[in-house]
């Protein structure tokens, strides 16, 4: 899921010609695109099976009134923002732009962490190990797909 925000973030760096909404300065082991490194990428990879670990094992169970599925999708995408504020403070990762930074933390939030949590618990929720592979294997598709048009052909990214 983080690999589609990273995409549209290169992109927004192309067609700007001035910044990227996030990006990944300094020493890396091996900068993927402009706001992704092998670090994060092994974050997230790590991340969606740490989340799916604090989940209940079931799926109607509340956490303070709430389904836990989004509870936890909540608490999880908040606690990253509160960590990406930090990293940002640091000058570790690079925002640009007045409507991305601390000061307006919904937008990373909704749109950079929220929707990765709420698709982990979705396919981690499904019925067969084969519904799980092939909406993972979608997603990854889609991804490698924009990839090779942007990157690829384009080299826009």
């Amino acid at each position: 899921m983080d690999w589609f925000n990273e995409i549209w973030n290169a992109l927004v760096f192309h067609f700007t010609n001035y910044a990227a909404v996030w990006m990944a300065p300094g020493k890396t082991a091996y900068l993927i695109l402009i706001g992704l490194n092998i670090e994060i990428s092994m974050m997230f990879a790590i991340m969606g099976i740490a989340a799916t670990k604090v989940l209940p094992e079931d799926r109607n169970a509340k956490v303070f009134g709430l389904p836990n599925r989004i509870f936890y999708a909540v608490a999880l995408s908040m606690a990253c923002v509160v960590i990406e504020v930090v990293l940002s403070a640091a000058d570790v990762l690079i925002w640009e732009y007045w409507w991305w930074n601390a000061n307006i933390p919904f937008l990373i939030f909704l749109v950079g962490y929220l929707p990765f949590f709420l698709v982990a618990y979705w396919v981690y929720d499904m019925d067969s190990t084969r519904k799980q592979a092939s909406t993972a294997g979608g997603i990854l598709g889609f991804d490698a797909l924009l990839l090779i048009i942007f990157a690829g052909f384009l080299g826009w990214i």
